[in-house]
Order: structure tokens, then C-alpha cells, then sequence
């Protein structure tokens, strides 16, 4: 008999407060309601990835913006992908940055998906909620 799969937890990296509660508040109009851990910036956030008291029993899925104030999300993704314990956690970049060299840049670093902000409110808003219905039905993988 298998275990029942654990809650996924949402670990968003955003440093635009407006942007966060946007996300949030779209991601449960589509009908996700898993725990969010929201950091407005990298350190922080690798602090929580990788520190001593990282979730390290727990499934992950990163939402990961590119522009910190800090550092570099791409910094962040690099160092997530060459952790043997968070290697197979989904990072999903969501960012304002369009540029196609930052595109491949995103995937070849080992991002899974990579989404541009619409830069109107309401495209943004829906492409959240989208995003949340692909969040409600994708399987995450469970820690090593």
C-alpha cells in the first residue's frame, strides 16, 4: 500500500507585492488552495530552499520571478537545480522579461515553464488563473 501524496507546497519568489497577492488571489479563483511560502527576494528564499530547516520532507513547485532585488532569479534557479534534494521540484519562471536569449537562458538552466506577465491587469489576472488550473492537475514529485 503507497502513502497518500503530501500537499504541494507553493514556494513563490516575487518581489512585487501587488504581483504576489495577485498571484494568490488567482491562483484559489482556480481552485488552488495549496500553502504558499511567498519571499520578496532571493536570500530569503534560498535561506528557506536550503537552510538548515529546509522543507526537504515536503513536495515543491517554485513560481520564481526573474527581477529581485538581490540577485538574479537565474542565480536562484541554478542553485535549486544543483541541489540533489530539489533537483526534481518543478520551477515555473514568472516574469515581466520577454527576451528570447532569456527564454533559452530559463530552460536550459532546467526551468520547467516559463510565462510572461502580461503587463494589463486583467491579462494578467486571467493567465494566473490559467496557470492555477495547469498547478490543479500537473503531479508533483515527492523528495528523495
Amino acid at each position: 500500500m503507497t502513502a497518500a501524496p503530501q500537499a504541494v507546497t507553493i514556494v513563490m519568489i516575487e518581489d512585487d507585492e501587488g504581483h504576489a497577492r495577485l498571484i494568490e488571489k488567482n491562483l484559489q479563483r482556480a481552485g488552488v488552495y495549496n500553502e504558499v511560502q511567498h519571499f520578496g527576494d532571493g536570500t530569503s528564499a534560498l535561506d528557506y530552499l536550503l537552510g538548515p530547516g529546509r522543507p526537504a520532507q515536503r513536495p515543491l513547485l517554485v513560481l520564481l520571478d526573474l527581477n529581485l532585488p538581490d540577485m538574479s532569479g537565474f542565480d536562484i534557479l541554478a542553485k535549486i537545480k544543483d541541489d540533489p534534494v530539489l533537483r526534481p521540484a518543478p520551477v515555473i519562471i514568472l516574469t515581466t522579461t520577454d527576451d528570447e536569449r532569456e527564454i533559452r537562458r530559463g530552460y536550459e538552466l532546467g526551468c520547467n515553464v516559463y510565462i510572461t506577465k502580461p503587463v494589463n491587469y486583467e491579462n494578467f489576472a486571467l493567465a494566473v488563473r490559467q496557470l492555477g488550473l495547469f498547478l490543479a492537475v500537473i503531479q508533483v514529485p515527492p523528495p528523495p
